[in-house]
């Protein structure tokens, strides 16, 4: 049996044929497209469907795939009819004029309720939907239904309007982890009739036809990529686990965080698993923030360049997007001018201190691992292990632990067994310096008053 996997990701969405085995036997990719449309950023939907449909049917053809699953970005909504959206599907990265905003943030239920904290643009997006309401009402009368980002796209091709709790649950204002229920939010605006009934991430809801292919298609019900990267570890019974699943966001999952500790103007939060259960969570926009200050550096960076980074203490402190546990102050680079090595070098090495610590901040004690593109070449992984020497690392067998977490739902829902590689484990790097260059690092972000709590986190 094989598996075509749709991972729709804010800067690239691809599509993974996975066997059974865990192997990935093609891929293909896209970048989305976000265009202006009246007064919002939207996306060109009617490209990506193209695509997608061109993908889904040559995996079809060419592979004989039995089944469509979908894992998605966070943060994004889709309202829909019978047939079509009723308004484009929003980009999550803007923020709704200032006087509306103040009318609708005094809507936002409680951070005890939600575990959810205030945060900007769209990154609540049931803050978004209060805004599209207020703008275009009827938008929201002529929905049907409202549907997560990959339930949207389960249901574009071909599969019934449903919910699903791992999407809902994500720092989306609409979903109160302890109750297991929508939050005071829906009941308030009225949208509790638009959810559609749940089903498990994974869980067959549709069948079509795809091309010239005369066999139907199973259509998966999708889920939250991080939390697809969280039940891809999960599943392998590895022992109490926090997951750092990296790409455009940075995104730390420790089950075992009490939720007590969670600081709602540090950008953490409670994500909810497939089954429903709270996982303390804290992020930041990472991949965004590497490229940023990279310069939009591929490829792999020189082991000598992190060394002369850190001999020259060349860093940069943060912040280089929105959101994340350092909020509210603009990035920078101290020390001499790098050249392009080095700035790739000094980004990586921002990453490795901020995922530190996040780690810090979620009381993370148990066994990590990390996967995602920020892991190219396994130095971001090494660069943690030298840094919290008291904890085990190990790394995903594949950069793409959301794609085959999502996978691993789809085989299970029909009975399948599904055989991923067990995560590596790592090697510390040993780069001189480094934890001076750490506590040099730390120093300098709290004179900037944005370090507060980390002085007793650090190690």
């Amino acid at each position: 049996m094989k598996m075509a996997v749709l991972d729709f990701g804010k800067t690239n969405s691809k599509l993974f044929v996975f066997g059974q085995d865990g192997r990935i036997l093609d891929e293909r990719r896209t970048q989305p497209k976000w265009v202006d449309q009246d007064e919002f950023s939207v996306l060109d939907e009617a490209a990506l469907h193209d695509w997608v449909l061109g993908a889904v049917t040559d995996a079809v053809e060419n592979h004989g795939v039995d089944g469509v699953m979908v894992s998605g970005h966070g943060c994004t909504f889709a309202l829909v009819d019978d047939s079509a959206l009723t308004h484009p599907i929003l980009d999550y990265e803007q923020e709704p004029p200032a006087e509306i905003a103040a009318r609708i943030d005094r809507s936002i239920p409680n951070f005890a309720e939600t575990f959810s904290p205030r945060l900007p643009l769209g990154f609540n997006y049931g803050r978004h939907m209060l805004w599209l309401q207020e703008v275009d009402p009827d938008a929201f009368s002529a929905a049907k239904w409202i549907l997560g980002y990959p339930q949207y796209w389960s249901w574009r091709l071909g599969g019934r309007p449903v919910s699903e709790v791992s999407y809902l649950g994500c720092h989306s204002h609409l979903w109160a982890p302890r109750a297991r229920d929508f939050s005071s939010l829906v009941d308030a605006e009225g949208w509790r009739g638009q959810m559609p009934v749940f089903e498990r991430a994974g869980a067959v809801i549709s069948e079509r036809h795809f091309g010239q292919n005369k066999r139907p298609i199973a259509i998966h019900n999708g889920v939250h990529d991080s939390n697809a990267a969280l039940h891809a570890y999960r599943r392998q019974e590895l022992g109490p686990l926090t997951v750092v699943s990296t790409g455009t966001w940075v995104i730390v999952l420790n089950p075992d965080c009490p939720l007590e500790v969670l600081d709602r103007d540090r950008d953490m939060l409670v994500n909810v698993d497939v089954d429903g259960g709270p996982v303390p969570t804290i992020r930041f926009m990472g991949g965004r923030e590497f490229a940023t200050i990279s310069g939009g550096w591929q490829g792999a960076i020189p082991h000598g360049s992190v060394q002369q980074v850190i001999d020259d203490g060349i860093m940069a402190l943060p912040s280089f997007a929105p959101g994340g546990p350092t909020p509210d102050r603009p990035g920078r680079l101290v020390g001499r001018m790098p050249d392009a090595g080095e700035r790739a070098a000094a980004a990586l090495l921002y990453v490795a201190l901020m995922v530190h610590l996040c780690l810090d901040l979620i009381h993370s004690e148990n066994t990590v691992i990390v996967d995602g593109g920020l892991n190219t070449g396994g130095l971001l992984v090494g660069l943690l292990a030298q840094l919290r020497p008291h904890q085990a690392f190990l790394q995903g067998a594949t950069l793409e632990g959301s794609a085959t977490g999502a996978a691993a739902l789809a085989f299970e829902s029909v009975g399948r067994d599904f055989a991923a590689e067990a995560p590596q484990p790592v090697h510390a790097t040993r780069f001189t310096g480094l934890i001076g260059y750490r506590d040099a690092w730390r120093d300098l972000v709290a004179g900037h008053g944005i370090a507060g709590k980390m002085a007793g986190g650090a190690r």
